[in-house]
């Protein structure tokens, strides 16, 4: 189990078993719901700003070395940011020009929104074009707490066609309606603010993911947990989707997810804790093939 991921009391799902009169009954939580017996813990609560920050670091680094073994990574390109929970007026990132593998708690950059660095590892600086696009993304977005961007391989070649993903299965239905967005004006490496702005504005204000066209994706969350497991299944949904064309392109027609189904799909599994818990198998399996070493 990843440090830190569950917390020390679980949140326990109302028993079917007991009669329950109708005036309390209440609608089941996603997570409840799709728990068979005690539900799993909710996402964890921290007595001190201090043991947040270590919690959101370990994430952090771990989400990375997930990013790595996925392949995500393309040279210095690539960054995931993190508001720190006392001054949300900053944020964490990952050092300029370290692989993602390497990434350890202890390696992040904090920034402010004015791109001076005020703490956290100084031995490398950030990234510019990166604190371009997140910071103009937590100004705009009080709710976003982590953002990812990467160049993968199946997410740049989508972009090209500057498309939203269709509703062809289930999981790609977790980006259902504003939650997902295209951003379209593509004019290179990012390296104005007003460039950063626009895309900020293009993702929305319920935008989960959203796929900058000839560039990648870029995905939010609540959670560090949350923006990487939504990147994961971006980018898987990239892969598919270009399989689906391609067999789509020899005559064999598409059938699409209906909007009643998707809406459903939507509700049950893109809530904060569901998806936060989305991301904690990959995280696990990363900490048990690395020993753990990205929490230092």
């Amino acid at each position: 189990m990843a440090p830190s991921a569950i917390p020390a009391a679980p949140i326990v799902a109302p028993s079917t078993k007991q009669a329950v009169p109708k005036a309390e009954e209440k609608e089941l939580t996603p997570l409840q719901a799709i728990s068979q017996g005690t539900c799993l813990p909710g996402i964890p609560s921290f007595p001190s700003f201090a043991q947040h920050r270590a919690w959101i670091l370990e994430h952090m680094a771990g989400a990375f070395r997930v990013f790595a073994r996925k392949g995500f990574t393309e040279g210095m390109s690539g960054h995931i940011s993190v508001r720190d929970p006392e001054n949300p007026h900053t944020f964490w990132t990952n050092p300029l020009g370290r692989h993602f593998g390497l990434l350890k708690a202890s390696d992040m950059v904090l920034v402010d929104y004015d791109g001076n660095v005020v703490g956290g590892n100084r031995s490398r600086p950030a990234n510019a074009a990166g604190f371009l696009i997140h910071s103009a993304i937590h100004k705009a977005r009080p709710d976003v707490n982590a953002a990812c961007h990467c160049h993968g391989k199946a997410g740049k070649a989508w972009s090209a066609f500057g498309r939203k993903l269709e509703m062809i299965n289930q999981d790609v239905t977790y980006l259902y309606g504003d939650a997902q967005a295209v951003y379209k004006e593509f004019a290179g490496v990012v390296m104005d603010e007003a460039e950063g702005k626009r895309l900020a504005a293009a993702l929305g204000e319920k935008g989960k993911g959203i796929i900058l066209q000839n560039h990648g994706l870029l995905t939010v969350g609540g959670t560090v947990d949350e923006a990487a497991y939504l990147y994961t299944l971006m980018e898987r949904s990239c892969e598919v989707q270009l399989m689906v064309e391609a067999a789509a392109a020899n005559g064999i027609p598409k059938v699409h997810v209906d909007d009643e189904a998707a809406a459903f799909t939507f509700k049950m599994a893109s809530d904060p804790e569901t998806l936060y818990w989305e991301f904690q198998p990959d995280l696990e399996y990363e900490h048990e093939m690395s020993n753990g070493v990205y929490a230092q």
